[in-house]
């Protein structure tokens, strides 16, 4: 963990030294939409992580879309411009940030949602369901299988909550946790949860960090780890860890440590991706973006930036669910009961 914690410092840095260009931009560079563009265009050539990954040809992209602009383009045509040029890499962490919009893609809208609140309290858990810090939490009903739902990586997790939970669930058959639609939130919180999954130090995964400006130069690789915390752990029965296309970010990054935990396993569809830490700086005339400056693979090198395929796919069928059943739960449930 103190390993990552120098990645997320490193990074910090790259985003503040970034951040300070404007500072020290020199003054010959001209406030103008055509430098503007220009500006963003190398920003991003020079410090962005998955060009290779995405087969992105930059150099091409720059060729389309500046043809779009000149001098007396208005801020809102401007913008536009660049909203297109930055879609062009398919990321969620890649943002430009006005005052009168901000560009975005939406990483969630290339597959289904495969989670639904009221289906599974309706029909999976009693009316005296557990809500403990950001933790809602019950047995499935009629089996002794533990279901947790953790909704945000932004939700803090304490080591209280995590104790208080799995000591409930100690004596269960297995554990589903439920990572759908979760958006991601703060990298800590998942060590704060994987801690409490494994028997000693495990590593997770490997991160690189972009040190250079040409499109693959990386610091050498440096290996996350997690290791056993706090009074109560579940490292023995299975945990099936639910995802789908609307989990992002911190929530891939959990995805892909599962891969490095045994008796981890995931359940759904393939996440939204978002492995790459983000960062960012300020154009000449105020904008700000944000791009990612990292990447991080499995211990064996896969790279599973555009999303973490699931160990086992399910999806929610309408036919199924008008019947009040979770395919996606429900898939996790035969697994453990080894059906």
């Amino acid at each position: 963990m103190k390993i990552w914690f120098r990645n997320i410092l490193f990074i910090i840095i790259i985003g503040f030294c970034i951040s300070c260009e404007k500072a020290i931009m020199d003054e010959a560079i001209a406030d103008s939409p055509v430098e503007n563009f220009d500006y963003l265009w190398r920003e991003v050539d020079q410090h962005y992580s998955f060009f290779e990954y995405k087969n992105v040809k930059w150099n091409k992209v720059y060729i389309d879309h500046r043809s779009r602009i000149n001098n007396q383009t208005n801020p809102y045509q401007l913008f536009d411009v660049m909203f297109d040029m930055l879609s062009e890499l398919r990321d969620g962490h890649v943002n430009l940030i006005s005052s009168f919009n901000i560009s975005r893609y939406e990483f969630y809208l290339q597959g289904k949602n495969n989670y639904n609140e009221r289906l599974i309290k309706e029909n999976y858990l009693s009316p005296k369901y557990y809500i403990t810090s950001p933790f809602t939490h019950d047995y499935i009903k009629d089996l002794n299988i533990g279901y947790i739902r953790y909704k945000s990586f932004s939700d803090e997790v304490s080591e209280y909550s995590m104790d208080l939970v799995l000591a409930r669930f100690s004596e269960t058959d297995g554990i589903i946790l439920d990572l759908r639609q979760n958006g991601g939130g703060a990298v800590t919180n998942i060590f704060r949860i994987l801690e409490h999954f494994v028997k000693s130090e495990t590593p997770i995964y490997k991160s690189y960090i972009k040190t250079g400006p040409e499109h693959e130069s990386f610091s050498n690789a440096q290996v996350a780890s997690v290791s056993p915390t706090g009074q109560f752990f579940y490292n023995e029965k299975p945990v099936m860890v639910l995802v789908d296309r609307g989990s992002f970010s911190a929530t891939s990054f959990f995805s892909l440590a599962t891969k490095a935990i045994p008796n981890m396993h995931l359940v759904g569809d393939t996440t939204g991706g978002g492995l790459g830490a983000p960062s960012g700086g300020q154009l000449p005339n105020g904008w700000t973006y944000r791009i990612s400056v990292t990447r991080t693979l499995t211990l064996d090198g896969e790279n599973y930036e555009d999303g973490v395929p699931p160990d086992y796919f399910a999806e929610l069928n309408a036919t199924e669910a008008e019947e009040g059943k979770d395919a996606v739960i429900d898939k996790a449930i035969s697994i453990i009961l080894g059906e």
